[in-house]
C-alpha cells in the first residue's frame, strides 16, 4: 500500500481542531486523505482550511447535487482504505451502533465495506455512561477499531478519560492498522519526510512541532507493548453438576478485565478469554467466551503464541465427572454423591510447556498465608512473577485490591488501590520487564 487513502470523518467537538493537524501528519506519511465534515464539526474548523491542508474536495453534505447525482456517499465510502471518525463523538458513536444514517457521514459510515477506525472524546461523564459503554462494545464486536481516549483536563472544566488522543498518537493507530510499519515501508515513508517537509516549507507553512518526537518509532512511549501479543484470563469457571446446577466461586472478572484493557491501550494485541461474568469488553480487545476450565485450557493453547500471558481468572479446581443430564431432585435423601476430578492445571501447563511465554504471570488468590503461599505457587508451577492477594474479605466482587508481586528477586507490596489502577500499574512493569 504505496499511497493509503483515508476518509477521515470529523465530528462535532471541541477536540475538531486536532483533526487539521491529524490531516497534515497523513500527508506526511506519504497518505492520501479527504475529509467529510459534519455539521457539528463545520462549528470549530472549516472547509477551507481541510481543503487547504489536505490538498483535496471536503464533503460537507449529503445533498450536494453534482456529487449526489453519481452516488458520491457510496464511492466516497469505497474508495479509502481506512475511514477515521475523529473525533467520534457520543452521538456520532451512538448513531454507528444504531446504524443511523441521517446526513453524509452517517450515511456513508453504513454504506463503506472498508475498515473503520473510531477516535472517542467527549466529557468524561458522558464517555462513562452506560449507554456510550454499551455503544462502543457494540462497535467493537462489529469490527470497528476503537482507539481508547487519554485522560486529562478537558474543556469543560473536568478531568478524566474521554481527551482526544494527541495527532501523532492517532497516526500511529493508522499506520499500525494499515499495516505501514514493516521495515521497506518504513524506508519507503522515512524517505519522503524531506521532500514533504521541504514543500510545506516552500508553501511557506510552519515546521513541523512533532519532528524527532518518534512518530515512526518501533515501540512509541505511549505504547511500550506495540507490536507485542498479551494474553489474558479472567472470571470464574462453571462446572455443571446437571443442567441447572454448577460449582462455581465469587470472581466478577474485574481485575483481568482491567489488565486487558490497559494492556490494549499501552499498544498491545490483546486476547482475553473470560468465563462467565457480565463484563462488556475492552475496546481493542480480542475476546473469546468459555465456562468450563477445559474449555478455558483448550482456548488458551489456541492463542497461544504469546509475549505474555497473565491468568488472573479463578479457575475452579474440580469438576463433576458423573454430572447429570436431567435436574437433579430432592427426594428426602440428599445430594447423591458427586464424583470430583481434577481440572487442568492452565497455569502450570503454561509454564512447563514448550511454548510458554517469555513472561508467564499467574495469580494467586489466598484468604490466610498469601505470601508464603504465592512463593511456592510461583516455584511449583513455573511462573516468572504471582500477583497475589487477600480475597477474605470483598475483594472478589468488589472495586480494589490490594496486591502483592511474588517473583525471583523477592516480594513487592503495593498499596490498596481501585483494580483499574492496579492494571495500570502492572502493566506498566510488564512493559518495563520486557523492555529490558
Amino acid at each position: 500500500m504505496l499511497e493509503p487513502h483515508i476518509l477521515l470523518v470529523i465530528g462535532g467537538g471541541i477536540a475538531a481542531y486536532k483533526a487539521c493537524e491529524l490531516v497534515r501528519l497523513i500527508r506526511k506519511g506519504g497518505g492520501e486523505v479527504t475529509c467529510v465534515l459534519t455539521e457539528g464539526g463545520a462549528q470549530f474548523v472549516t472547509p477551507m482550511s481541510l481543503a487547504a491542508l489536505s490538498g483535496r474536495q471536503v464533503h460537507t453534505s449529503l445533498w450536494d447535487l453534482k456529487n449526489e447525482a453519481e452516488i458520491g456517499h457510496i464511492q466516497l465510502s469505497r474508495e479509502a482504505d481506512l475511514v477515521v471518525v475523529c473525533p467520534a463523538t457520543a452521538n456520532m458513536l451512538a448513531k454507528m451502533a444504531a446504524g443511523i444514517a441521517d446526513d453524509l457521514a452517517t450515511t456513508m459510515l453504513l454504506a463503506t465495506d472498508k475498515p473503520v477506525m473510531a477516535v472517542p472524546a467527549m466529557n468524561v461523564r458522558m464517555w462513562g455512561h452506560a449507554a456510550t459503554q454499551r455503544n462502543l462494545r457494540t462497535l467493537s464486536e462489529s469490527g470497528v477499531h476503537i482507539v481508547a481516549p487519554d485522560e486529562g483536563a478537558m474543556a469543560c472544566g473536568e478531568f478524566g478519560p474521554g481527551r482526544l488522543p494527541e495527532p501523532d498518537r492517532i497516526w500511529d493507530e493508522i499506520a499500525q492498522l494499515l499495516g505501514l510499519y514493516p521495515e521497506n515501508r518504513l524506508r519507503d515513508v522515512s524517505a519522503s519526510l524531506d521532500q514533504f517537509d521541504k514543500d510545506m516549507s516552500d508553501a511557506g507553512r510552519a515546521d513541523d512541532p512533532l519532528e524527532g518526537q518518534g512518530a515512526f518509532d518501533s515501540h512509541p512511549p505511549h505504547r511500550p507493548l506495540y507490536g507485542r501479543h498479551v494474553l489474558v484470563t479472567a472470571g470464574p469457571t462453571h462446572e455443571p453438576i446437571d443442567p441447572v446446577r454448577y460449582i462455581a466461586n465469587r470472581s466478577s472478572g474485574k481485575q483481568g478485565f482491567a489488565i486487558a484493557e490497559a494492556a490494549a491501550a499501552a499498544g498491545a494485541r490483546v486476547t482475553l478469554v473470560a468465563g462467565p461474568v457480565v463484563l462488556q469488553t475492552p475496546p481493542g480487545v480480542e475476546r473469546f467466551d468459555v465456562e468450563t476450565a477445559r474449555e478455558m485450557a483448550e482456548a488458551v493453547n489456541e492463542a497461544l503464541p504469546a509475549d505474555v500471558a497473565v491468568m488472573v481468572a479463578a479457575v475452579a479446581d474440580w469438576h463433576v465427572e458423573n454430572r447429570a443430564g436431567q435436574k437433579i431432585k430432592k427426594n428426602g435423601h440428599g445430594l447423591p454423591p458427586l464424583e470430583l476430578v481434577e481440572n487442568p492445571d492452565i497455569l502450570a501447563g503454561l509454564g512447563q510447556s514448550p511454548g510458554k511465554p517469555p513472561l508467564l504471570i499467574g495469580f494467586a488468590a489466598e484468604t490466610d498465608n498469601v505470601i508464603d503461599y504465592a512463593v511456592d505457587k510461583r516455584q511449583r508451577k513455573g511462573a516468572d512473577w504471582i500477583v497475589a492477594n487477600d480475597v477474605s474479605g470483598d475483594v472478589m466482587g468488589g472495586r480494589e485490591n490490594t496486591v502483592h508481586i511474588v517473583t525471583a528477586d523477592g516480594v513487592e507490596d503495593w498499596e490498596r488501590m481501585d483494580k483499574e489502577r492496579v492494571a495500570v500499574k502492572l502493566v506498566e512493569r510488564i512493559a518495563d520487564a520486557l523492555s529490558r
